[in-house]
């Protein structure tokens, strides 16, 4: 008689968290008992030896499974991967830092199934900051956490006592339906599930103790908090705007004050506009190059010899940029004398040029 499928899959995303899997399955297999469970680790090519752990669990226990991802980085990315993967029913979500307590899935599993709902949130808050959850956030995360439970309330209408969790339960059908929707990009992966999702969706939520972290890094970083701010804003125009393409905006914008900044200096040490103009304009044009480089494609990151070819051919890209910029900008001036409008079509163009090639010449997947 063959084994009967699973019903559960649970994800978990993993970077350098070889000390961790142990303890997990351990904790897993504790808490899940009687239940049809399957793991699947979705691994971002971590340098620890992460995924030879996962393989070596998995070779004395099935239920084990994992996915390594070669030149693909970010969590949400990896959970898509990972929910896509599975044939259960039902999927959870959650960190390997065992920061989340896989003793509350059970819980989970049977608000799912027994209370008519499609998603099932472990909450770290509910109404207010839990004292266990402030305890195991560092002073900048719990901030931050703060801010962006804020932000995601008043601006997307999530009515969620905790949309920055990382750890939650839904049935595949849902992911299935939202897949198409969801950014690879970010590590807020639940928050676009839901802003994503018909406004139908059947939530509940589950308190639990969020725990210290025990081994491995947080990968809680400024680079995360502009992509969640990415995030917010692609929702915000119904993802007409891709998150990448918000987070390349961004960090033109900041060129540019790097710009009249440089240009302002140079000017005051007595160097002749032309060469100030060019000397800044330069300067801006590297300060765009690893600012990408480091936040908008984190996930396709050049290094070494290759940092500095992708800067050859940014810059390149980017001359040609300029030109249709000033060209689109001077046509529209010479037909109305609005230099606002011209200006700032002239800026669009150029911008969406920029994105479009550096995409797939720069940063080519």
């Amino acid at each position: 008689m063959e084994p009967l499928p699973a019903e559960l899959s649970i994800i978990i995303p993993t970077r350098n968290e070889r000390g961790n899997i142990e303890p997990i399955v351990a904790r897993l297999t504790r808490a899940l008992q009687g239940i049809r469970w399957e793991v699947i680790f979705v691994d971002d090519d971590s340098q620890d030896g992460t995924i030879a752990a996962v393989r070596e669990i998995a070779r004395r226990d099935p239920r084990i499974r994992g996915i390594r991802r070669i030149k693909r980085r970010g969590l949400a990315g990896a959970v898509i991967e990972g929910m896509l993967s599975s044939s259960a029913p039902l999927v959870a979500v959650m960190d390997g830092d065992l920061q989340h307590d896989p003793a509350v899935l059970p819980r989970m599993l049977q608000m799912l199934k027994g209370e008519d709902a499609d998603l099932v949130v472990a909450t770290r808050q509910a109404g207010e900051s839990t004292g266990e959850a402030d305890a195991a956030l560092s002073p900048d995360r719990q901030r931050f956490s703060d801010l962006a439970n804020s932000l995601a309330r008043r601006l997307l209408h999530v009515e969620l006592s905790d949309p920055m969790s990382g750890f939650f339960m839904i049935r595949r059908g849902v992911v299935e339906q939202v897949a198409p929707r969801l950014s690879n990009q970010g590590f807020k992966i639940l928050l676009d599930i839901v802003a994503s999702a018909p406004r139908d969706l059947r939530i509940r939520e589950c308190e639990y103790q969020f725990a210290p972290r025990l081994a491995g890094e947080s990968k809680l970083d400024l680079v995360v908090s502009l992509e969640y701010l990415g995030l917010l804003l692609a929702k915000l125009t119904d993802d007409r705007l891709p998150v990448r393409f918000i987070m390349f905006g961004l960090v033109g914008g900041s060129g540019v004050a790097i710009n009249i900044v440089a240009l302002w200096g140079l000017l005051s040490a007595g160097m002749q506009f032309a060469l100030a103009q060019f000397s800044a304009t330069m300067l801006a044009m590297l300060s765009n190059y690893l600012l990408n480089n480091a936040l908008t494609y984190r996930d396709r990151r050049r290094h070494g010899w290759r940092l500095l070819t992708g800067f050859a051919s940014f810059a390149m890209i980017c001359g040609v940029g300029v030109v249709a910029n000033v060209g689109l900008a001077t046509l529209i001036y010479q037909w109305d004398t609005m230099w606002l409008l011209a200006g700032l079509a002239g800026a669009l163009v150029g911008s969406i040029w920029n994105y479009a090639a550096t995409s797939v010449v720069t940063w080519r997947e």
